[in-house]
This record gives C-alpha cells, structure tokens and sequence, in this order.
C-alpha cells in the first residue's frame, strides 16, 4: 500500500478567520497522525485572504509542535521569495526541534500576483536563477568547511530532506539531474503529470540525497457520507477556483445546491480540466477512484488534499479516504 500525505492550505473559511485557521490545522494534522497518514505540508501563498499559509515555516512549526509522530514540512517554499541561506537557517532550526520529521520543498513560482511578488522579492526579479538557488540551498545544508566565512547556523551538516516541487517538464528535469524526490502538482495542473514523471524516472541521476526515483503526485479527494454530500461540498473548491480565475481571491465559500447557475461554461470547462485529478464521492467511490489513478499513474506517494469549508467535513472527509485507501489494499 503506497502512503498517503496531506496538503494543507489552511483556508480561512468565509465567517472564520486566520487564529480559527491556525487551531483547525493542527486538529487536522493531528487527525493525520492518527490515520496514517506519512506527511503534512503547507504551501506558501500570499495576498490570497482564503488562504493563511504565507509564513509557511512558522505554521511548519506549530504544526510540528503540536503533533509527535507525522512528518512536517512545506509543499512547498517558493525559493525567488527568499535568501536560501535564510531558507536553510528556518528549516535547520526546525530540524533540530523536530528531528527527522521536517520536510523541505521547493517551488520556483512566486505564490502570489505580480504586485504582491514585487513587494516581497525587493532584490529579485524572477525565478530565472531557481536552479542556482537551489544548488546554493543544498550547499548551505552540507558540513560547513574548516574557515568557511559563512554558514548556515543551524542548518550546516544537518539532514534536511530536499523536495522539488512542480507542474511543469522544467522541475523534473530539475529534479532528476540533482537527484531530489519530486512532487508534482496535479491537484490544481495535472496536464504534464505523465509526461513529467516519465521524464524524471529516466534521465533521474543518483545522489547523496536519494538512490532511485521517487515521485509523489496530489489529488483532490473529497469524501463524505454519500456522493450527493461529497459533490456539494466540492462546490467549495470549484467556487474558489473560479473566482481566483475572475480576480477576486476571497475567503473560502460555502458550498452551494447548483453549481452550474454559478459559472459559465468556459468556466466549467477550465475548473475541470484544472481540477481533473479529484476523486469525489462515498467510501467506495473514494476507494475506487484512489486505486484507478494509483494503478495508471503509479506514484510512489500521494498527497491529498480537500480545501472545505466545513472544518469538520474537511476532517471527517480525510478520515473516510484514510479508511478507503486501507480497505481497498486489502
């Protein structure tokens, strides 16, 4: 049976606010723990009000404090927003708080408009340098040398996983020539998913890091007690979608009855091929979605994810996938 992870955004649901967010977080890393489930990650996202992830590794923390088992971590960091020695400095610390359980992933895209990556990245003017940055990431993390002017502290000679994340042929190929485990964004851009993950298996070159290829992919998967509930609380993220399409990022909304009054048809048709990695249904719906895009696309991994605006359907829907996943490998 292949792991299952989750992917937090830590959505601020319409009548909740960020602290709301924080505390349901946890309670969802902690029902993670409990499942099963192999990872929790948050993503780094800015100006986006739906979403409270920007300080990525200090949630990282707070998750980590609050949890004992579940590995933590980022999915990712998008590195033109940061000095990697600063990167390797913030998950150095948390590597020695939180020893073998931290995760670092790595995305070249801002996570934001282009207004808001201007105001953060003052010194940087595009991810043009992405694979220079990570290459200096990696260093900062190898055991400083005798004399060495500057080093990471903490963060020199500390055992920090390394992700690098993606949509795109660019991060596989990035991927596979540093010899990184890869984790591909299907959940929001799943078009190059075959194509990617056949490249990074045969050009993957080994490393210190790793031996042999490992890919993980995301799906969204929302399960509930019946297909007509899992459907409607879908509603939620297909909204989201398009009014981040139409410009107007919000707070996360509340499912609706008829989806189709909501948008047009070009709409639909982009939501859907944007969202085309999402199993939604009962237990068993759930089960037999997860095993079909297991079994065609073969990940070593996947990482689910299910932005709700329910905090306890949000819950309950992890806990029947968790449950799914386990009876369908029997």
């Amino acid at each position: 049976m292949i792991p299952l992870s989750i992917l937090d955004l830590a959505p601020v649901a319409e009548g909740s606010d960020a602290a709301q967010s924080f505390a349901n977080t946890l309670e969802l890393a902690r029902a993670g723990e409990r499942l099963g489930y192999r990872r929790y990650w948050l993503a780094e996202h800015h100006n986006m009000p739906g979403i409270a992830s920007a300080a990525t590794a200090v949630l990282i923390g707070h998750v980590a404090g609050g949890t004992r088992s579940i590995r933590v971590g980022a999915g990712g960091i998008m590195l033109p927003n940061h000095a990697p020695l600063q990167v390797a400095e913030q998950f150095g610390t948390l590597a020695c708080l939180y020893p073998g359980r931290i995760d670092l992933g790595l995305g070249r895209a801002p996570g934001t408009d282009q207004a808001t990556a201007r105001a953060l990245r003052r010194y940087f003017d595009s991810a043009e340098a992405f694979p220079d940055d990570v290459a200096e990431l990696l260093r900062w993390f190898e055991p400083a040398a005798p004399g060495q002017p500057v080093r990471a502290v903490p963060g020199a000679g500390i055992d920090v996983p390394v992700w690098l994340l993606g949509s795109s042929l660019f991060s596989a190929r990035l991927a596979a020539a540093f010899g990184l485990p890869f984790a591909f964004a299907s959940h929001f851009a799943p078009a190059a998913m075959d194509e990617a993950l056949a490249l990074y298996r045969r050009d993957f070159r080994p490393s210190s890091r790793l031996a042999q290829p490992y890919a993980m992919l995301a799906a969204n998967v929302v399960a509930a007690a019946s297909s007509a509930q899992a459907r409607r609380l879908f509603t939620t993220q297909q909204q989201a979608f398009v009014n981040l399409r139409r410009g107007k990022p919000g707070l996360i909304p509340p499912p609706i009855d008829d989806i189709e009054a909501f948008w047009t048809p070009l709409e639909k048709a982009g939501v859907e091929q944007a969202l085309a990695c999402a199993v939604v249904g009962d237990a068993a719906e759930v089960a037999e979605g997860v095993r079909t895009f297991i079994a065609r696309h073969r990940p070593d991994e996947l990482m689910l994810t299910a932005n709700l605006h329910d905090h306890a359907a949000r819950v309950r829907s992890f806990e029947l996938a968790a449950e799914a996943h386990r009876a369908a490998d029997r």
